[in-house]
């Protein structure tokens, strides 16, 4: 019976994606979650029809929905008898499709959207970041849980991923060998620098760099810390497995960012991406990066919770070598 099961799920699946526009669909999620609006930008088709391709997709087990709040997520089904095929088929999509190609080019629009929204952001609040975060949590609150977290266990060598002003290179750098600081915002930076420089934080150091393509050689690091910065970020996955590459066997990631919370209208006064994140999901990103994810500790407020997620590298998570990726980075800025 389970068996017939199956079978019938798989037929559902192969009938959902028999159809032009979804399997163009398909094969524009296997590169990451995308929204209803994502996708009608995309193929220029209206809101229903879209809606409706991506229903029939979700009933065939081919793609999965994430609510968060206002907005729907989809991305390739991972788990279920249809999950394989999924995968299988969008790597038999060729790269040379003419449409596949435009799908691919309009794509990288949309995302490079979001980036130059949120750049813009970053650029008119770089002298009030500070007070921006504090917006909505305690910040001294989630400062010192930090604190508590990294004098667990000596922090050696640190980064501090999407640095922004410098403040966790403020707090922790006392208790580092040495720490670098990395954001994309030279607006930012330059804030950093000058708070980094009337601390006397001589070992520490800022650098002008892309978090989804650290300049830095493999196991670099004991430490890396992302303090409330997943939620801007375009692809939370890429960006936790770039941080996990950094790190030496045994290093510590720790994740400070929102608890998944229904408040949509940051998306569009502070440019945050993603409505926070649940356990669950955080849990399978760091999993997916080749993390041991510890349970999170929570710091609740008013609206939102703070989380803060500890992972680890493996201890005998050997390093790759002789492979062109992991070849040291020129360090920028």
């Amino acid at each position: 019976m389970a068996n017939d099961s199956s079978l019938d799920r798989l037929l559902q699946g192969l009938r959902a994606v028999a159809e032009g526009t979804r399997l163009r669909i398909l094969a524009l999620c296997a590169h990451g979650e995308l929204t209803v609006t994502d996708l009608v930008e995309i193929l220029g088709q209206s809101q229903p029809r879209v809606s409706r391709h991506l229903k029939l997709l979700v009933e065939g087990g081919l793609l999965e929905r994430q609510q968060e709040g206002n907005w729907a997520y989809y991305r390739l089904s991972e788990r279920g008898p249809v999950a394989a095929l999924a995968r299988q088929i969008v790597d038999l999509v060729p790269d040379s499709d003419p449409d596949h190609a435009l799908d691919l080019k309009r794509l990288e629009e949309v995302r490079a959207g979001w980036a130059i929204k949120a750049e813009a952001y970053f650029k008119r609040n770089a002298t009030n970041w500070d007070q921006v975060r504090a917006l909505h949590v305690d910040e001294a609150k989630v400062e010192g849980a930090l604190r508590r977290l990294i004098d667990r266990e000596a922090p050696g060598e640190l980064l501090d991923i999407g640095t922004g002003t410098g403040r966790v290179l403020e707090l922790l750098g006392d208790k580092v060998v040495a720490a670098i600081g990395i954001d994309r915002s030279l607006d930012m930076l330059k804030v950093a620098r000058a708070k980094v420089f009337r601390a006397g934080l001589r070992q520490c150091h800022l650098r002008h760099a892309d978090m989804n393509r650290l300049p830095f050689q493999p196991g670099r690091f004991d430490t890396a810390v992302l303090h409330m910065t997943l939620h801007y970020v375009e692809d939370p996955g890429a960006a936790l497995a770039e941080a996990a590459r950094v790190l030496r066997p045994g290093g510590r990631l720790i994740v400070v960012d929102f608890d998944e919370h229904d408040q949509s209208e940051l998306r569009e006064s502070q440019a945050h991406r993603w409505l926070g994140f649940s356990e669950s999901r955080m849990t399978r990103l760091l999993e997916q990066a080749g993390l041991v994810a510890e349970a999170p500790e929570r710091l609740p407020g008013k609206p939102l919770t703070v989380c803060l997620w500890t992972a680890r590298r493996p201890a005998n998570d050997l390093l790759s070598s002789g492979s062109s990726d992991d070849q040291p980075r020129k360090e920028v800025g």
